[in-house]
């Protein structure tokens, strides 16, 4: 049995999974760099949301599915749908969208829209325990709570990880996600 090198490989899988990882620092650079007058907002947005999933090492209870819950007012409109059925590592990507004070139960990544951001102290405490990837893109929210938080300065689409929030989730972020971001706070 090969020695685990990244989450969802082993050692045979070496080459393949450096291709994975140049195409998403490649994705990310370009998707970075790329001006919101150059692609829809959301679009990118939805696109490091995959990577986001992609680059988060998962306990093996979350199953087979990852739900991602847009929870709230929805920015994204068909721009996330592009993510139903993706492959995550051995699971599929189903997208769901929950209304503010709705439940969470089954979702493992969260979506918090800027209309539900007032809401985020409920979201936490329907999630707390659960292994729960929480997402937003408002400013502040890293501080406030969010694991990872997506953020358009200058017209490029960066983020910010909060370690303690994925970690209270037992979720793990790549360290090659963690170089990308703008801030990480430990």
């Amino acid at each position: 049995m090969g020695q685990r090198l990244f989450p969802g490989f082993d050692a045979v899988g070496a080459p393949r999974r450096r291709f994975g990882v140049v195409a998403f620092v490649a994705l990310l650079w370009c998707a970075a760099s790329a001006r919101a007058e150059d692609f829809p907002e959301y679009r990118l947005k939805a696109a490091f949301l995959f990577n986001f999933m992609t680059y988060t090492e998962w306990p093996a209870e979350v199953g087979s599915t990852l739900h991602l819950c847009i929870y709230g007012a929805d920015p994204f409109g068909r721009e996330v749908d592009t993510l139903q059925g993706k492959s995550v590592g051995s699971r599929s990507v189903e997208v769901l969208r929950r209304a503010s004070g709705e439940s969470l139960d089954g979702c493992q990544v969260v979506f918090v829209s800027a209309a539900a951001i007032e809401s985020l102290p409920r979201v936490f405490d329907s999630v707390r325990g659960r292994p729960v990837l929480t997402v937003a893109d408002s400013a502040g929210a890293a501080r406030q709570g969010v694991a990872l938080n997506m953020n358009v300065q200058h017209g490029r689409v960066s983020f910010e990880a909060n370690l303690p929030a994925a970690r209270s989730g037992r979720l793990n972020l790549s360290s090659k996600l963690l170089r990308l971001a703008t801030e990480v706070i430990q």
